[in-house]
């Protein structure tokens, strides 16, 4: 489900890793405050996260797909439950975009870009990036950089944490500004970032030896990424601000070397997950992807081929090559019938033959088995809509939207639904989230206002929608208060 992806670009805020370059003046940096407030709390590490999450989803191609939404989410608590110093909770996303990289930044939101998927060769490999991040987060990195940088200088620490966000966002012009800000900082600050790396990279490999991976996949992932880009002239956003220099490698090498060693099976999720990125997320032709399909199934192990015909199955589905993806996933679900891959794959099919009815039993049998599950209640209110079932595609997605009211896909779905059934009021209200979402408080604000309107006078509906106005109110009074 969700073939698209909506396209947004602005300013990410990241403790490790960059997104990709913005301009300087896109947005106003939070003031922080003065160099007598020393670090963040938690709690107000949790708000600007909050809030950078925000802007992110107005402004980068967020993916908001269930399925890998669900995988990168899983494997990214399957490291927190093993990681030391975990006192935020963690939000695991992806972004579209073929560069390799990942970062995190306040209140434990780690992004990984569709790129890695690309570039990492096992589930391991991948896990050593975000197992790196996790402990950014942990050990508090960007708060430290701007303790450290307070101590070092005489300027304001909102000063100093906008050009060291800057310099994470966009590493030229943020190195600059470092640079104008206090003269010799940048030095002092370049040390302190890969004093950082060295502590992610330690922390990271612990915390991939008690997950189960493999703890040599961080300095060979690594190690190849510098050999591959040792002499380019434009070398990728990770390496800007993630430098890789050889003691760096030298030393995760020996720290991984102090683990026993172990052997990891090639994980057939994982595949799954880097099969939907490359037919769906890399914005190549159909061809191109067949052809990475191809050359890519030749060196992996053969249980790995059911990922690679999931691949080519979801290429077919999306050229509407009905016959031919159906040849490909029906033995596929047939032989493991609860994989979320396939079902999200199989309800997009049954719906594109017209065949909607098989659709639900199929996602009524899966909800058996996993139930309130985002994959498989999704699926299920697009179903119902598809088929008409308006009504009861609503009390799913209210439901849906009560447990996960960060996920657009809920609110776009809830929008549609409503739209059928002409409840404009509950459209607008749907679509008031969405914006929410996005820091785009005042025209959220609006939408409610608007749905209050229309709901009867004296209503418990109109008295909802008064309360999210509320809600809305003060949350945006505490978003404009960090700026």
């Amino acid at each position: 489900m969700f073939k698209r992806t909506r396209s947004m670009v602005c300013l990410c805020v990241a403790t490790a890793l960059s997104a990709p370059p913005v301009a300087a003046n896109s947005v106003e940096l939070p003031d922080i405050g003065t160099t007598a407030s020393s670090t963040l709390t938690i709690d107000q590490e949790l708000i600007y996260g909050d809030a950078y999450m925000r802007m992110l989803r107005s402004s980068q191609p967020i993916v908001n797909d269930p399925v890998l939404n669900e995988y990168v989410s899983s494997l990214g608590h399957r490291l927190v439950a093993n990681a030391d110093d975990v006192k935020t909770p963690f939000t695991f996303f992806m972004i579209r975009d073929k560069n390799i990289n990942a970062f995190a930044f306040f209140g434990g939101y780690v992004a990984l870009h569709s790129g890695l998927f690309l570039h990492a060769q096992s589930e391991s490999e991948l896990a050593s990036v975000v197992a790196h991040e996790i402990a950014h987060v942990t050990q508090r990195h960007l708060a430290r950089s701007m303790e450290d940088q307070a101590r070092r200088s005489p300027a304001t620490l909102a000063a100093l944490a906008g050009s060291l966000l800057l310099a994470i966002a966009s590493p030229q012009a943020g190195m600059a500004a470092i640079t104008a800000t206090t003269a010799g900082s940048m030095q002092g600050r370049i040390n302190y970032t890969r004093s950082n790396e060295k502590e992610a990279d330690r922390f990271g490999i612990s915390t991939l030896a008690k997950a189960g991976f493999e703890v040599n996949a961080m300095p060979r992932f690594f190690g190849r990424l510098a050999d591959e880009y040792r002499y380019a002239s434009k070398p990728p956003p990770m390496l800007l601000t993630h430098p890789l220099p050889e003691d760096r490698i030298t030393d995760s090498r020996a720290r991984a070397q102090g683990y026993p060693a172990k052997r990891v099976e090639p994980s057939l999720e994982y595949n799954l997950a880097r099969a939907r990125v490359v037919a769906r997320y890399t914005g190549i032709q159909a061809k191109a992807a067949m052809d990475w399909f191809n050359r890519t199934e030749k060196k992996a192990a053969p249980a790995l081929k059911p990922a690679f015909q999931y691949g080519r199955a979801l290429v077919h589905l999306d050229n509407n090559e009905l016959d031919e993806a159906s040849a490909l996933l029906q033995p596929l679900i047939q032989n493991d019938s609860g994989n979320h891959f396939y079902i999200d794959a199989m309800s997009d099919l049954y719906l594109a033959k017209k065949q909607a009815e098989k659709a639900q039993t199929m996602l009524e049998r899966a909800e058996k088995s996993t139930p309130n599950n985002p994959v498989i209640t999704i699926n299920y209110a697009n179903v119902l809509i598809k088929q008409e079932k308006n009504e009861e595609a609503v009390r799913v997605l209210q439901r849906y939207t009560h447990d996960y009211p960060n996920d657009v896909n809920g609110w776009h779905l809830l929008s549609e639904a409503s739209i059928h059934l002409g409840n404009s009021d509950e459209d607008l209200a749907a679509r008031a989230e969405i914006l929410a979402l996005k820091a785009n408080w005042n025209k959220a604000i609006q939408y409610y206002t608007q749905a209050s309107q229309i709901a009867e006078l004296g209503s418990l509906k109109q008295a909802r929608y008064d309360a999210r106005i509320d809600q809305l109110m003060i949350q945006r009074e505490r978003f404009l208060a960090l700026q």
